[in-house]
């Protein structure tokens, strides 16, 4: 493999470890139906250790608009309760000695239209992360062009491959974006 080669191979995986932290991040936006992923991050402290609360409850989601969290060992309740307040995900546990529900309060239009704006200004964030991934690999072909005696149409061809990319991943992320905000606006 020809040294601009790997800078292609090693651009393209940074474009998409930019694309699956996105997903992630969209995911983590509370749109008007609950998601059980949106818990996803919340560690629990369990026996001295922070483990992640999937590791320890099933969660559910029996009806649009709530999340039962059912923990395997019912003495991880108050903690589970106490790492969802402490998420800022801006809901109350509801906890009965069982199970905790979390009731999610419809959307009103103005909370629908400034998660749009976070999650198209969220989505310029990461445009511009793929854009400074191309900026360096472009760099560094140029670079290679006379650190490796790189002829100048293989530097044209290998930075056009960069340009593809990148435009293929922020059109990616455009994808992800209109998505989350269809189902916002749903």
């Amino acid at each position: 493999m020809s040294p601009a080669e790997e800078v292609l191979l090693t651009c393209e995986e940074k474009m998409l470890k930019t694309i699956s932290e996105a997903k992630t991040e969209m995911v983590n936006i509370r749109t008007g139906k609950p998601n059980p992923m949106l818990l996803d991050k919340i560690s629990i402290d369990y026996y001295g250790t922070p483990t992640p609360l999937r590791q320890i409850a099933n969660v559910s989601s029996p009806d649009g608009q709530s999340l039962v969290i059912q923990p395997y060992d019912r003495t991880a309740l108050t903690n589970i309760e106490k790492a969802i307040l402490k998420s800022n995900l801006g809901v109350t546990p509801n906890n009965d000695s069982v199970v905790i529900r979390i009731n999610f309060p419809p959307l009103t239009e103005e909370t629908r239209k400034e998660l749009v704006k976070k999650i198209k200004k969220m989505g310029e964030d990461f445009k511009v992360a793929i854009r400074n991934v191309r900026r360096d690999a472009t760099e560094t072909i140029k670079k290679m062009k006379k650190s490796e005696n790189l002829p100048e149409d293989e530097v044209k061809a290998n930075t056009d491959e960069v340009q593809k990319l990148t435009d293929k991943y922020i059109e990616e992320v455009d994808k992800i974006v209109a998505d989350k905000e269809k189902e916002i606006l749903e």
